[in-house]
């Protein structure tokens, strides 16, 4: 059996742990919340055996195998790597991290506690993805690539009633790139490469996040004079 315990008492906590069950190795063992109350009424919600307020016990346990974090995305570096740290496998909501700097610091964590680092994204492993990954060569070269999602934020009402909630604080790495985009942008990668060249653009909200945006990347590629222009809209409409 793998033991887990769980960081964050949101929705998404509650999908994964459902998925999670289905998986004849998979055992809940703890839950992590900054307040006792909250953290014991998610754990006899889904069925965990311990509840834990400070993260370094919960580190430091025996009983833990792996911890799935989801806390806000400012909030993960640190976490992860103190788990880490301290012998657990790690799987951790996306974005993975607020930037790149803290992404490397995570995977150098691993490597040096010999340990899984994992995101919690799993667009690019569907066996849909890796049909098209597999035949995409059947059509030519491809010279132009389109993603786009455009959803309505859940919380938009509240933040326009004067109520920031967390997906529209900055301080918690969040915005339309960060929650969306990210959904165009991982395909793009795996199929076509890191870019060479970003253009992008944003609608900023008052609170600093952007509420809107587009990107367009360009890639030059094996030298043939040619290239792959790749771009990406991301929206949190207002």
């Amino acid at each position: 059996m793998i033991k887990f315990a769980i960081i964050g008492t949101n929705w998404i906590t509650e999908e994964f742990i459902k998925a999670a069950k289905e998986v004849p190795v998979f055992s809940l063992k703890a839950v992590y919340s900054r307040t006792e109350d909250k953290g014991k009424e998610f754990a006899a919600k889904v069925g965990a055996e311990q509840t834990f307020t400070n993260l370094e016990e919960m580190a430091k346990s025996d009983e833990i195998d792996a911890v799935y974090i989801a806390s806000p995305n400012s909030f993960h570096a640190e976490q992860a790597i103190l788990l880490m740290n301290h012998g657990k496998h790690v799987i951790c909501e996306k974005p993975m991290a607020s930037n790149t700097k803290e992404v490397q610091a995570m995977i150098e964590a691993a490597q040096q506690n010999n340990v899984v680092l994992m995101e919690a994204m799993k667009t690019t492993l569907l066996p849909n993805f890796q049909a098209i990954r597999k035949h995409i060569h059947k059509i030519g070269k491809v010279r132009r690539y389109f993603a786009s999602y455009c959803q309505y934020s859940s919380r938009y009402d509240a933040y326009k009633q004067g109520t920031v909630l967390n997906a529209f604080n900055p301080a918690f790495s969040n915005g339309s790139l960060m929650d969306l985009g990210v959904y165009c942008m991982y395909p793009m990668v795996v199929l076509f490469g890191k870019p060479l060249h970003v253009k992008a653009n944003s609608v900023k909200l008052e609170t600093g996040v952007d509420g809107e945006g587009s990107i367009i990347l360009g890639l030059w590629r094996n030298g043939c004079g040619g290239s792959v222009l790749q771009n990406h809209e991301f929206l949190h409409p207002f």
